[in-house]
């Protein structure tokens, strides 16, 4: 039985709706900026593609559960430092990194494997520039302090080193993992809870990479020596401007002579006393007690208990932070720091120098060691030429269903021109809202999923509509059988929006890459078109039903409906009769 005249108001309806659109582009307008366009994918905008082989010290194939690991790790950090629409894959024993837009800086230094290890500074020099020592010269004498450039992060020797300065944070939380590190440097408290790291092994002589084990095997007896006349001679002869062989492979064990990331300083560094992995938190901001900025350490419960007796015990000298081999900063202790504290790397950093370093430490260390094989500028041309092939075949598409609707549904068919209108609209609005707030960037499989998610919404409309020939060859009026047929249709509609949801939801969970971006579009579609079909398309229907005009059977689209069902009801009187 139909519902009780005047009980359903179309306006009301339509009122949410309209409030609902003007409400998504209030926030787009106002909240944004003036950009109000989506985000788009790298195959759409072009963008950055890193590839990074793995390197293990004895070239055997690294295992894929290391790989896993580092993929995920890498995810984490790409989500940290807020590159959107960046994917991370493998691709045999390659991580592949495709960062859309102008994030390509920043995709290279993803891979870094960030093995940090504190280690107590023997010696410094700073390093030659190539071409400015004659041949034959020993090494160089460090300059006054006044004509030292400016060097990020990192204090020669010579030079008066930046401090560390203890910070009054609340102390790590309890029931963290703390890995154990290193053996204790010269000077160092003993530790008799902890245990030293594991040492990098040997290469073995039957290695699947024999070249690259030998190299590797060679830079430790060279660059890791523990004879003092050796380590003189390396630190003499160390090229800064080559390439680190030891780079994310040095024993922590053993003493290390190398050179700061920005090649700029020599360095002899005693064994490590601390791993990075006791690092429980990382976070850059300004110098609380200086200009520029700095990187604040906090570290899990037994590492603060190692550093605080370090920090104790070595006033006034400098502890390099070796990451992958290189000195990242070499800071002067300038007090002890008690458990509890935390401890900031001040420097001459710059802001992106810091929150680099702060990210990489606060994302954990890679299993394995990467280096950069291929770093390419991928161009979005073919992107674009396939977005506006598949947007012309949208568009004819959509032409053909409206010439369609119009011949078959007529005035109904204007209607659903109109829905798919406003639908189009509020998914704009949500394409542009949800870029901002969690970085979805749209590719050419989301275009698919929403190509795919106007076909179900047609669907909606044409459930709708059929049931409400139904009711009028039953014959009832237009204005009467519109709410019997929407009762009826809305079921089938939740139904099939129901079934299509779930299954983009399973894709979603279990598909990666771009298909995940297909699955994320389509089931956003899907939820919004129950948001078009109840408050716009119904109450349109309903007030049209409701108008003189558009109600009148050659207009409405239902007159063949409404001859059927006379047809059929004479046809049962004239069987009446004669029987």
């Amino acid at each position: 039985m139909a519902p009780p005249a005047g009980r359903f108001h179309p306006w009301r309806n339509l009122a949410i709706f309209a409030g609902i659109v003007a409400f998504l582009y209030s926030l787009v307008f106002f909240t944004g900026g003036r950009d109000a366009t989506p985000k788009l994918g790298i195959d759409l905008q072009g963008g950055t593609r890193v590839t990074l082989t793995a390197r293990t010290v004895d070239g055997r194939p690294p295992p894929r559960e290391s790989l896993d690991q580092a993929r995920q790790i890498i995810e984490q950090r790409v989500n940290g430092i807020g590159v959107t629409g960046a994917e991370v894959v493998l691709d045999g024993t390659n991580l592949i990194i495709t960062v859309p837009g102008e994030n390509g800086d920043q995709a290279r230094t993803l891979g870094q494997t960030a093995k940090l290890y504190f280690r107590t500074v023997i010696a410094g020099v700073p390093a030659p520039v190539p071409g400015a020592q004659p041949p034959g010269s020993s090494t160089p004498k460090a300059p006054p302090a006044s004509q030292q450039p400016p060097v990020s992060g990192v204090a020669p020797t010579p030079v008066p080193p930046q401090p560390v300065h203890p910070q009054q944070v609340q102390p790590p939380p309890s029931g963290e993992p703390t890995p154990s590190p290193a053996p204790p440097a010269p000077g160092a408290p003993p530790a008799p809870s902890t245990s030293a790291p594991a040492p990098v092994g040997q290469a073995p002589a039957d290695s699947a990479d024999p070249q690259v084990a030998e190299q590797i095997r060679q830079a430790r007896a060279r660059l890791q020596s523990q004879d003092p006349a050796m380590q003189q001679q390396a630190l003499a002869a160390l090229n800064c401007a080559a390439a680190n062989p030891l780079r994310g492979n040095d024993d922590p064990n053993l003493p290390l002579i190398t050179c700061n990331q920005d090649r700029t300083a020599k360095y002899l560094l005693g064994p490590a006393f601390l791993s990075g992995e006791q690092v429980s938190t990382a976070s850059a901001g300004q110098n609380q007690v200086g200009t520029g900025y700095e990187v604040r350490l906090r570290f899990k419960h037994q590492g603060e208990d190692i550093w605080s007796q370090y920090t104790a015990n070595n006033v006034g000298k400098q502890s390099a932070f070796a990451l992958d081999g290189e000195v990242v900063s070499a800071p002067q202790i300038i007090g002890a720091i008690p458990p509890g504290q935390s401890t900031s790397i001040t420097g001459s950093f710059t802001q992106a120098e810091a929150q680099n370093l702060a990210n990489v430490l606060k994302y954990g260390s890679l299993p394995l060691s990467f280096q950069p094989s291929e770093s390419e500028t991928v161009s979005a041309t073919l992107g674009l030429a396939s977005l506006r092939a598949g947007l012309l075949a949208g568009v004819l598409g959509l032409a053909v269903v409206f010439v369609y609707c119009l011949f078959y549904y007529r005035a109904l068919g204007v209607l659903t021109i109109l829905s798919l209108a406003l639908s189009g609209l509020i998914v704009y609005a949500a394409l542009v809202l949800l870029g901002r707030w969690i970085g979805f960037t749209l590719d050419l499989a989301g275009v698919a999923g929403f190509i795919v998610a106007i076909g179900i919404t047609a669907d909606s409309f044409v459930i709708f509509f059929e049931r409400l020939k139904d009711e009028v060859r039953d014959g009832r009026t237009f204005r009467s059988a519109v709410p019997r047929a929407w009762v009826r249709a809305r079921r089938t509609i939740l139904s099939a929006d129901a079934v299509s949801f779930l299954a983009a939801a399973v894709l979603y969970v279990l598909a990666v890459g771009q298909v995940k971006g297909f699955a994320f579009t389509l089931g956003m579609s899907t939820v919004l078109d129950l948001v078009v079909v109840f408050l716009a398309t119904h109450p349109l229907v309903a007030m049209a039903s409701q108008s003189r005009l558009w109600s009148q059977p050659g207009l409405s689209g239902l007159g063949a409906a409404q001859r059927a069902g006379a047809e059929g009801r004479s046809d049962l009187v004239t069987a009446g009769k004669e029987a």
